[in-house]
């Protein structure tokens, strides 16, 4: 499977119609769109496709033809994903229309190709999984602990002060976990402990 990290676009014109396309991480797929909606209120429609992962490890997709002929603008770009095994981000095709009706047909290959246009110039990478990952340390140890992930390059996501301790949340890989881990469990005796 795969992803991107962040957004690109692709804008192509057919018989008048532009379509401006988006990819971008699932993450920020609400506030997007409702910025695409102020940015184009001329616009026609705002079809969009997305793929995201549950809790379960199954993938959840959702599309939306936003006023186009049912079936002829979101279903074309959801099966680009599936075909590229993208997931955790979505396509999002603004169309302004120009004068000309494409017909069911020329929609359909009109917003699969808008998706595979984007797809082209986007960085799409391996999607690795990162789960939430909460432990605590006792004060003494912070600087070690900060060492360590800032060699390793693992982002903090969050950290609280407690009376006695400090509470880290992060989002790591299973690898990433691995690892931490190894370099974590010397300092058990110490404070350090998996929450």
């Amino acid at each position: 499977m795969y992803s991107v990290k962040c957004q690109y676009s692709s804008t192509l014109e057919i018989k008048k119609s532009t379509f401006i396309s988006y990819i971008i991480p699932i993450s920020s797929f609400d506030i997007f769109r409702t910025e695409l909606k102020e940015l184009h209120p001329k616009a026609r429609h705002i079809v969009w496709a997305k793929r995201s992962l549950n809790k379960h490890n199954q993938v959840v997709e959702n599309c939306s033809d936003d006023g186009e002929p049912k079936g002829t603008s979101g279903p074309p770009i959801l099966n680009v994903m599936r075909g590229n095994e993208l997931i955790e981000c979505a396509i999002l095709v603004v169309r302004y229309f120009g004068g000309i009706k494409l017909g069911t047909g020329g929609l359909v290959r009109a917003y699969g190709r808008s998706a595979k246009d984007v797809i082209a110039v986007a960085d799409i990478e391996e999607y690795i999984k990162k789960e939430q990952f909460i432990f605590s340390t006792a004060y003494p140890l912070v600087p070690r602990f900060e060492h360590f992930l800032d060699k390793q390059a693992l982002h903090v996501e969050d950290r609280s002060y407690e009376a006695a301790s400090i509470v880290w949340k992060l989002n790591l890989s299973k690898q990433e976990q691995d690892l931490f881990l190894e370099f974590a469990r010397c300092f058990e005796r110490d404070g350090f402990k998996v929450l």
